[in-house]
């Protein structure tokens, strides 16, 4: 329950934390790499990442902007978590079929920037056979930052939040055009995932 309860505060303090971060920011409000959007009162930076495949992508625009979406946090040295997650959220891949890439998009982003190259993480891709509609992401530490932040992979106490593996346990999910957005645990059966894939995207549920 306080794991649960540090979560909670911790998605509830994130977008302060962010506009925190974004004030401080030369430009904020103007257009350009750290420009911020708001979105149903969360707060999304605009900055560049770089996808496995070396392409540089805006964050809002070119990666949410009326999308349904799925996003994580991972590393690729990680021994933990993240294999196991990487595996469960392949086999989401699969049982979105057709949709993934076309109606929904997943996004993994790494905790560890300066180490996880768009090289480094094109071999992770390979070496997992990710299909279509999932990039791998990369880019500045501090646009990282930024993203990690506006998505609530995020803790209160500082000392947890340092730890990387405490940022990989969970999948936040949202529909831009609807503004609906969500949290799923990234270890849970992938069907369960891809229902909270569906209550944020409702003309995908299968009527009777």
């Amino acid at each position: 329950m306080s794991t649960r309860r540090n979560l909670l505060a911790g998605l509830g303090s994130s977008a302060a934390v962010f506009v925190g971060w974004a004030a401080m920011q030369s430009g904020a409000e103007e257009s350009g790499s750290d420009s911020v959007v708001m979105r149903g009162g969360g707060v999304f930076p605009n900055v560049t990442l770089v996808t496995h495949e070396g392409r540089k992508v805006r964050f809002y625009d070119d990666l949410i902007r009326g999308k349904v979406v799925a996003f994580n946090m991972m590393y690729t040295e990680c021994s933990g978590k993240c294999p196991t997650m990487t595996a469960n959220l392949r086999r989401l891949q699969q049982l979105l079929g057709d949709r993934a890439g076309c109606s929904v998009f997943m996004y993994s982003i790494t905790l560890q920037p300066l180490m996880d190259t768009p090289e480094v993480l094109q071999a992770y891709v390979e070496k997992h056979h990710i299909g279509v509609g999932w990039q791998f992401l990369t880019g500045e530490p501090e646009a990282v930052e930024a993203v990690r932040f506006s998505l609530g992979f995020y803790d209160i106490n500082p000392e947890v939040d340092r730890n990387l593996s405490s940022h990989t346990g969970l999948i936040r999910v949202g529909n831009d055009s609807l503004e609906r957005w969500t949290m799923a645990p990234a270890l849970t059966e992938p069907m369960h995932i891809l229902s909270t894939l569906n209550h944020v995207d409702p003309s995908e549920i299968l009527t009777v």
